[in-house]
């Protein structure tokens, strides 16, 4: 199980700055692969022969967006913005659908049913409100209370995981990385980064996979992959000059999808050589999209629509189509089709998961926001 991080650009609180319409449409085009690695991920038997092998590296994609983001959105800021009005923000962007990606994971609970989790129907409605009700906080639930046997922290909705360290990144951000000088950062990135490829040639999975769970193993695996992409993302923001990128939408999308698409590297006899290419691809791949993405500009009207439109599904996108994997994984487990087969119910479920977020984003998550931002966030007149 994986899933991305995401965040957002945040212009509105203190006046808006140019976009980066380009970043909004990556941060759709790697939510939409995603959904399809989680779907091929339930055809699977093992690290090896997934299709889109590396779909888990969108996360760790997804909290460099996030550092360069924060730091364009905020750095040259904080003389003007106090830690209330940083986090509100923040809590506005992304606690709303967070509590709607819960509500989805409890109302779909019973329908996955399956020899994966065969203690489901045991599990009192009571039980599910309450993981429900502390998911909606975000706050992780230890092992113990997990419902459903995959050690998760976030039971009902898997890829809440991240956006708990995606919290914790912000947290960081503003309560002291805000302030320190370049080069101290670039100390950090850099032992961070040896911090991340250590991680990933020495495990024995030979990847990056984990942070889902609330114990030391997956606690560390956690901070790892968020604190070398965040910050390096932040150090990116500051220290680099922007060039002029043709048609860096369509180059940045195909270089994603390679990375994220390219097939398991060394196999089970060398597993440290899938490591690598993990911990290269974060390190040096990730941060030349971001810049190359963010030295472009849509090529035209359709393009410029396109990114505004995937940019503004991504998160939803992501917070709620994981039920539905939860559902498709527990269909493909009771009847073992081989992806071939199961190709149609597949496209259904990516359909169902584009539909509902869509629907989420129109008819909650942005009325939603605009209620938040005008109580808290509104500036009073003088």
């Amino acid at each position: 199980m994986e899933a991305p991080a995401i965040a957002h650009p945040e212009t509105s609180i203190l006046g808006a700055k140019p976009h980066y319409a380009i970043l909004d449409g990556l941060r759709g085009v790697a939510a939409l692969l995603v959904v399809a690695f989680h779907l091929c991920e339930a055809h699977a038997t093992s690290h090896l022969d997934q299709v889109l092998n590396h779909g888990y590296l969108a996360v760790d994609f997804f909290f460099l967006l996030s550092g360069y983001v924060i730091g364009y959105a905020y750095d040259d800021r904080w003389e003007r913005l106090t830690l209330k009005r940083f986090f509100t923000a923040r809590l506005v962007r992304l606690q709303p659908m967070v509590v709607l990606g819960m509500v989805v994971g409890a109302a779909c609970f019973y329908f996955q049913d399956s020899p994966l989790w065969p203690t489901i129907h045991a599990v009192p409605v009571w039980k599910v409100l309450l993981i429900m009700a502390i998911g909606c906080t975000l706050l992780p639930v230890p092992i113990s209370m997990d419902i459903r046997g995959w050690q998760e922290m976030h039971p009902l909705d898997g890829p809440g995981w991240s956006l708990f360290f995606e919290y914790i990144a912000n947290a960081l951000y503003a309560l002291g990385a805000r302030r320190l000088p370049n080069r101290a950062l670039a100390v950090l990135v850099g032992l961070a980064g040896a911090a991340l490829v250590h991680l990933a040639v020495t495990s024995p999975t030979g990847d990056v996979i984990g942070g889902w769970s609330l114990n030391a193993e997956q606690l560390r695996i956690g901070f790892t992959r968020m604190l070398y992409p965040f910050f390096a993302g932040l150090l990116l923001s500051r220290v680099t000059a922007l060039g002029r990128v043709r048609h860096a939408f369509l180059w940045c999308s195909l270089l994603l999808l390679a990375v994220l698409a390219f097939p398991r590297v060394g196999g089970a006899a060398h597993l440290w050589q899938n490591g690598l290419y993990d911990s290269l691809s974060i390190v040096l791949l990730f941060p030349l999209v971001v810049w190359l993405g963010a030295s472009g500009q849509p090529g035209g009207a359709v393009s410029g629509r396109l990114c505004t439109f995937l940019g503004a599904l991504s998160y939803p996108i992501y917070i709620t189509h994981y039920p539905l994997i939860y559902v498709y994984t527990a269909w493909v487990n009771r009847h073992k089709p081989p992806l071939a087969q199961a190709w149609p119910v597949a496209l259904l479920t990516f359909a169902a998961a584009i539909v509902l977020a869509y629907a989420c984003l129109k008819l909650y998550d942005e009325p939603v926001r605009r209620w938040l931002k005008g109580r808290f966030l509104a500036v009073k007149a003088a």
